[in-house]
């Protein structure tokens, strides 16, 4: 069996470094080679492939197979297309300084690229690392002057402080003396000015002025609210999208449109929108006027809130 040109797995786990070998193809993938002829890292960016050009063009003229990885590789490296203009000049479509020519042209334009690639890569890196370990720059906020944050800009901006901790002491209590305003106490009156100033007693309101006085009425708690839940076809989340709605007792219930509850299932999404309240209004009468028989007997004739016919199918 012909020869074969693959890669060689080395390396730790997740972190993968490949040997360029040319192998008996019967050999395992990590056994024995013949001949060792370049490596190839995937890890850098972009990845580094390092190989002998001249000794993979022999191989391949020996008969050596690639693999499809390496198929891709010689190709990049330009070894297929050195050996593509072999093949023209054997059959005369061209002489050797031509295809050397060629080659040559081939090679100064990819390695090109590849150095502007390895250069790109490096000037991206240095730019993240420059924003990592670099000071960072003053909030988009408006940081108002006085404040600690703003004391911590200024900080970073004056730069490390080089005074002794006696000093740095120092100031510190001198700041804070100068940052706490000192309480100007006002003077006491005389006792006789005092009198003199003094505010006459707020007369009480008599009796019959309470009572014209309108009464505070108590706001309901919000806690205390119908449990829909007793509607058959309503469960706790389309309990609490109806009282979000305003619909608070059964009576409110009752008296809401089929429209209405439908407009407000479809506002709380696609999941409450498919449920059906044609019976809805009908139950939340009869549980507001505390015909709590009446009401299990309609609902032992619903399905789900909907109303079914003989036939076991749902009226529409």
């Amino acid at each position: 069996m012909p020869a074969k040109i693959r890669l060689q797995r080395h390396g730790r786990k997740k972190r993968p470094f490949y040997h360029i070998v040319v192998a008996d193809a019967r050999a395992p993938r990590d056994g024995k080679f013949i001949e060792k002829i370049g490596t190839y890292n995937p890890m850098t960016s972009p990845a580094t492939i390092d190989l002998d050009r001249d000794k993979a063009f022999d191989w391949l003229l020996q008969g050596a197979q690639p693999t499809y990885t390496m198929a891709a590789i010689l190709r990049f490296k330009g070894v297929m297309f050195r050996k593509h203009l072999h093949r023209g000049v054997q059959k005369g479509a061209m002489t050797q300084e031509e295809a050397d020519l060629k080659y040559q042209k081939f090679i100064e334009e990819k390695d090109a690229k590849i150095a502007a690639r390895f250069e790109k890569s490096a000037q991206e890196r240095l730019e993240k690392l420059k924003a990592i370990d670099g000071v960072p720059g003053k909030s988009k906020a408006v940081v108002a002057e006085g404040t600690a944050e703003a004391d911590a800009f200024k900080d970073a901006a004056e730069g490390p402080d080089t005074r002794t901790i006696a000093e740095q002491v120092e100031q510190t209590t001198i700041d804070s003396v100068v940052a706490e305003p000192v309480k100007e106490e006002a003077p006491a009156p005389p006792a006789e000015e005092a009198k003199e100033e003094a505010p006459a007693p707020v007369e009480e309101p008599k009796a019959e002025e309470k009572k014209e006085e309108a009464p505070v009425v108590a706001a309901a708690p919000a806690g205390k609210m119908d449990e829909y839940k007793k509607i058959e076809g309503i469960g706790p989340k389309i309990e609490e999208i109806l009282h979000n709605a305003g619909l608070a007792s059964f009576g409110d219930l009752a008296g809401a449109s089929i429209d209405k509850l439908k407009g407000i299932l479809a506002e709380a999404g696609s999941r409450y929108s498919m449920h059906s309240p044609d019976t809805w209004p009908q139950q939340a009468q009869l549980a507001a006027d505390g015909k709590w028989d009446e009401l299990k007997v309609l609902q032992d004739e619903l399905d789900g809130g909907k109303v079914v016919k003989a036939a076991g199918s749902e009226e529409e």
